[in-house]
């Protein structure tokens, strides 16, 4: 029996790696279009050229998928929020604060339409409460070190509370962005950053 080697191992492993991206992405350009309702596993290995069985070999339905994306898109906006513990945040301006915070969350939903259309909107499905609650968590906690670092005077009970009442801003205001195209996006980008650095601007010092 031939022995495998590290490096076919390895290829393997990249392959794999690959064709569960490609799944993925198949995933979310399937439930953006057709709703996560209507989303079948034979629709999302068509769009991935890929047969069922295929697909089957990585996840067993489109819940799994589902909870995949949860789980990339955690792993994006952890990237995406690794400034937030700067300390040196604290030296900066509302309106420098506002456009570190703003644009990063304009580009990530941009990029991941899924997010929005299966963890983002009031037909979340319920099997998959515990992977949006995990979404939501995250972004809470990314957004009360935010403002951790940008007001470390801020007493623990009243920085969480502004943490829900920004964290809400951005909740309301990506999805009318998202809907708009061109011209419109940037103004509604605009506003939000308006609404946000009033916000920001207003927040006590402790």
């Amino acid at each position: 029996m031939p022995r495998t080697t590290p490096s076919a191992t390895r290829r393997r492993l990249a392959r794999g790696e690959q064709r569960i991206a490609q799944l993925l992405d198949a995933a979310e350009r399937e439930f953006v279009e057709v709703g996560y309702h209507a989303a079948t596993t034979n629709g999302i290995a068509a769009r991935a050229g890929a047969s069922p069985g295929t697909l089957y070999q990585f996840f067993p339905n489109k819940e799994a998928m589902a909870q995949a994306l949860a789980d990339r898109y955690l792993e994006e906006l952890s990237r995406v929020y690794s400034f937030v513990h700067d300390p040196d945040l604290a030296l900066l301006p509302a309106e420098e604060l506002v456009e570190r915070t703003v644009e990063p969350v304009v580009a990530f939903t941009a990029a991941n339409p899924g997010f929005k259309a299966i963890f983002a909107g009031a037909a979340t499905p319920p099997h998959l409460a515990a992977s949006t609650q995990r979404l939501h968590s995250a972004l809470h906690g990314w957004m009360d070190a935010l403002l951790a670092a940008f007001r470390p005077g801020l007493p623990a009970e009243v920085r969480q509370v502004k943490a829900t009442v920004a964290l809400g801003i951005v909740r309301a205001m990506v999805p009318l962005i998202y809907a708009a195209r061109g011209a419109e996006r940037r103004t509604l980008v605009t506003e939000m950053k308006g609404v946000m650095r009033a916000y920001f601007a207003s927040l006590p010092t402790e």
